[in-house]
């Protein structure tokens, strides 16, 4: 028993060094106003591919453009695929992009996973809670996305309102130095000259 629990540690583990030479990308970057980022990866012929994409910040979402979609594909022959994100039509705005490529499925967690017979009590735990995680992660990934898109646009208004009290407190001073300029001139003695007539 105790051979075969460390025998399953050992395909946990060399599982899960598999898993991290699974071919794909996750990335948010900074695409500057008026640029055009490319991307390439190196794929076999018959790979399925997903591509998702979600623009974060920036371009105050524009209506004309998506901001998010997912493209999934299998590459028609092997060599060297390139993806593109173009920020061409903005002159002024720079963008935070993020996107998820996925090259081919992830391996097997243990190494004859896909065999006839049944897996054990403890390797189908290990692969439901394997699945679990990814899920996980996913979830994460998506409500980091969401809170920096939410922090983004707090700190936008934030912006705004602060002009917007600056605005209305020299707004303020002028009509009250106008105020009192105004009153101070109902109440103000003018010297009139006064001539005496007779005497």
């Amino acid at each position: 028993i105790m051979f075969g629990s460390l025998r399953l540690l050992l395909q946990v583990l060399c599982a899960q060094l598999l898993w991290v030479w699974v071919l794909g990308s996750e990335l948010t970057f900074e695409l500057p106003d008026n640029a055009k980022q490319c991307f390439y990866e190196d794929i076999i012929m018959g790979t399925k591919c997903t591509l998702e994409f979600q623009v974060v910040t920036g371009g105050h979402y524009d209506e004309m453009k998506k901001q998010y979609d997912s493209f999934t594909f299998t590459a028609a022959k092997n060599g060297t695929y390139k993806f593109c994100f173009s920020n061409e039509f903005s002159t002024f705005t720079h963008k935070t992009v993020y996107f998820d490529f996925q090259v081919g499925d992830d391996p097997p967690l243990f190494p004859n996973e896909n065999r006839v017979t049944a897996l054990t009590q403890m390797e189908s735990a290990c692969v439901s809670i394997h699945e679990a995680l990814k899920s996980v992660i996913d979830y994460q990934t998506h409500f980091r996305l969401r809170e920096a898109q939410g922090r983004s646009r707090a700190e936008d208004l934030n912006t705004r309102v602060a002009f917007w009290s600056i605005g209305e407190a020299v707004i303020l001073l002028v009509v009250s130095i106008s105020q009192v300029v105004l009153l101070r001139s109902f109440f103000s003695d003018k010297k009139t000259t006064t001539t005496r007539v007779g005497s």
